[in-house]
């Protein structure tokens, strides 16, 4: 079930090679067939499996510490930068500048560095991902997530459970559910129109991963006393777990996935499922790829005019 099926199965590993080397193609596409089992899936794909729970893992990890440095009440940050909307700004820059390094890691090249159940799921919609890949990526990040929070605790100590901090859980700010809502459903759809809009382009598909960067750094900022910014309920569980904050669950679950998915819709209403030639952010032209790729024919140069 998705937006698109307008794809053609690759029925074996050596036909992907064939496809690939006629192609010439300078990396390998590596997809799922249909009937692959999950044994198939994790033969295939465990190293992008594992990189995607190794992502939100650090991306978890640097949230941690950057919010303890920053916010702790007894850090000497907070004593030399009293202002908490300066320091609010030092933390959208730092995680702003976390995804860059992610998306652009020799693991984030190879995964597709989504680090997101939702962004997964919403690729999955878009045919882009086998479900297994879908099923595992997600599980990997829930299980990554919790993971780098745990490496949090045993590196920041208590300091990172102090109520200043709270292992950065996220929860709805003074202004309520509603607009947490919102917010969070704004961050979906304007995340995904920019990935898809970007990604899918030649020349700006060079750029997707300074332009999530930018938008992670501005949503920490605008957002974080809105809704906590959570954009990712891997994210959220991840902090809840430890910190036994539960507020307005669902919110995380649903808003940034209505948002995604809208944001799919329209896209492919527009220009047309044939319009998604992948499912990784940022795609280089080396690193192996697990999806139902079509990158090598946006990636070909444009011809030239030629004159007589």
């Amino acid at each position: 079930m998705g937006f698109s099926s307008e794809w053609t199965p690759i029925h074996s590993r050596e036909e992907a090679r064939a496809i690939v080397e006629n192609q010439s193609a300078t990396y390998p596409i590596r997809e799922l067939s249909p009937s692959a089992t999950l044994a198939d899936a994790i033969a295939l794909h465990w190293p992008e499996y594992l990189f995607e729970g190794l992502e939100l893992g650090a991306f978890m990890l640097s949230a941690c510490a950057f919010g303890t440095l920053l916010f702790y009440s007894e850090s000497p940050i907070v004593t030399w930068l009293p202002s908490a909307v300066l320091r609010l700004v030092l933390m959208g820059i730092a995680m702003g500048g976390t995804a860059i390094a992610i998306i652009l890691s020799p693991m984030g090249r190879r995964s597709g560095a989504h680090f997101n159940p939702v962004v997964s799921f919403t690729f999955f919609c878009l045919g882009k991902m086998h479900r297994l890949d879908a099923l595992l990526y997600i599980a990997s990040q829930f299980l990554g997530g919790a993971f780098g929070v745990v490496i949090a605790r045993i590196l920041l100590g208590p300091q990172l459970a102090s109520p200043s901090v709270r292992y950065v859980v996220t929860v709805p700010g003074q202004y309520g559910v509603p607009l947490a809502f919102l917010a969070e459903f704004f961050m979906g759809l304007l995340t995904m129109t920019v990935v898809l809009q970007s990604s899918n382009r030649q020349r700006l598909s060079r750029i997707t991963w300074l332009l999530v960067g930018l938008l992670v750094a501005t949503y920490v900022i605008a957002f974080s006393p809105v809704s906590g910014f959570s954009l990712n309920p891997a994210r959220t569980i991840s902090s809840a777990l430890f910190a036994g904050v539960w507020t307005a669950m669902w919110l995380y679950f649903t808003a940034p996935l209505l948002g995604m998915l809208l944001a799919a819709l329209l896209y492919v209403f527009f220009f047309g499922s044939q319009a998604v030639f992948c499912a990784k952010i940022y795609h280089d032209l080396h690193s192996p790829c697990p999806f139902r790729c079509r990158f090598q024919r946006l990636a070909q140069p444009e011809p030239s005019a030629s004159h007589s």
